[in-house]
């Protein structure tokens, strides 16, 4: 009886976490991560500010973390997905359109993940295993067994993109064009 009440607490601290990310998630898709506050969270999901941060301590620092290190979790899989058993420019061009699709379709999320200060770090011995798990991916695209040098080019290009797109900067239509020319200067760089 006391394991099935631990049991059903532990799902509702579970649920009321998932509920205070994803309001995070939708106020900051509205309005961006300035319009978040802990106050406002609080509102939305029905509870006081003390049991949002019984949950999250940090406050919105550490709610933004907890969504970005969600969305390189999700952003992994997907990529993952698109990789498949592909190798050279079918292999890039796959992992390019899921990541730039994920930019596209989470704004909020990518924006933690990557423009937000977070407490997260890439390239150090403790890199978190979300983010390590999201860099090996394009490494996987691009056939880089290297040190990383490269991964870290196609990443700053398909980042670059992704940002340009959010904005407005290019043109929608050229965007095959865009992964087109983009997988084949790596697969002609990786793959002679």
């Amino acid at each position: 009886m006391a394991e099935q009440t631990r049991q059903t607490r532990q799902e509702r601290l579970d649920e009321r976490r998932r509920r205070i990310l994803a309001a995070a998630r939708e106020r900051a898709d509205g309005g961006g991560w300035s319009t978040v506050t802990t106050r406002h969270l609080a509102e939305t999901i029905g509870y006081t500010q003390p049991v949002l941060y019984s949950h999250f301590p940090g406050g919105k620092s550490e709610i933004m973390l907890a969504v970005a290190l969600e969305g390189f979790v999700d952003l992994t899989q997907r990529c993952r997905a698109a990789l498949g058993r592909k190798r050279g420019r079918r292999a890039i061009e796959a992992v390019a359109v899921a990541y730039l699709d994920f930019g596209r379709e989470h704004p909020a999320v990518y924006e933690a993940m990557f423009q937000e200060p977070i407490d997260a770090e890439f390239a150090r011995d403790d890199t978190r295993a979300e983010l390590r798990a999201g860099f090996d991916v394009l490494a996987d695209a691009i056939g880089d067994d290297g040190e990383g040098t490269a991964t870290e080019v196609f990443w700053s290009a398909l980042h670059g993109v992704t940002l340009l797109e959010r904005a407005g900067r290019v043109r929608p239509r050229h965007r095959r064009r865009r992964v087109a020319d983009l997988a084949a200067r790596f697969a002609a760089d990786r793959h002679g």
